[in-house]
């Protein structure tokens, strides 16, 4: 009896091992693609570390499908596009778009990322402020850019206080989209070096 549970608690060693394995950051290849699905200012934070890890990127806020068409012709194509989600009303109306607009350019860009085989990384990097929750009455442009992007996304780079409401965790379990979360903005350089390493 003894030995029948040990051999239990071994295969229940192996199988937490195998899980924990899949659970291992995904990885990405570069050139990369940097914009944004709402025009607020959490793709700059992408740029910061993305400089600071020293990856490849091209940082691009109304980045179109022929923006990767034009890379494709000229032999540097780019391998990864991260879409950073989050609507700022300021934003748009400084770049003189509407979240209709937004969701249209993106939308775009996402069906030619999927014909190149680009890889999606689909990312919301400005906590629950950026959210619904902070948002102007009636104004649900920020849950709309997360609706089209992360479903489509490979796998998601998400601040963890940003999923206080478990939004980004129920995406990741009905869509089969890994979720990548990180508690501070500094760790996102070494974050950006595990993906693309």
């Amino acid at each position: 009896m003894r030995l029948c549970k040990f051999a239990a608690f071994v295969l229940l060693l192996a199988v937490a091992g195998g899980l924990m394995a899949q659970d291992a950051v995904p990885t990405a290849k570069t050139p990369v693609m940097v914009t944004s699905c709402g025009q607020s200012p959490g793709p700059m934070r992408f740029k910061v570390f993305l400089k600071m890890a020293k990856v490849d990127y091209t940082y691009n806020l109304m980045a179109t499908a022929q923006d990767l068409v034009k890379a494709k012709e000229a032999g540097t194509p780019y391998q990864s596009l991260i879409i950073v989600t989050g609507a700022s009303l300021k934003g748009m109306g400084a770049a003189g778009v509407s979240i209709k607009d937004e969701l249209a350019r993106t939308e775009a860009l996402i069906a030619e990322a999927k014909k190149q085989g680009i890889t999606l990384i689909g990312a919301h990097v400005e906590g629950m402020a950026r959210r619904s929750k902070g948002a102007v009455s009636g104004d649900n442009s920020d849950e709309q850019s997360i609706n089209l992007v992360i479903p489509q996304s490979k796998f998601m780079v998400i601040r963890k206080d940003g999923d206080e409401d478990k939004r980004f965790t129920l995406l990741s379990k009905n869509e089969d989209v890994p979720m990548v979360g990180f508690d501070k903005n500094m760790e996102l350089k070494s974050l950006l070096k595990q993906i693309f390493q």
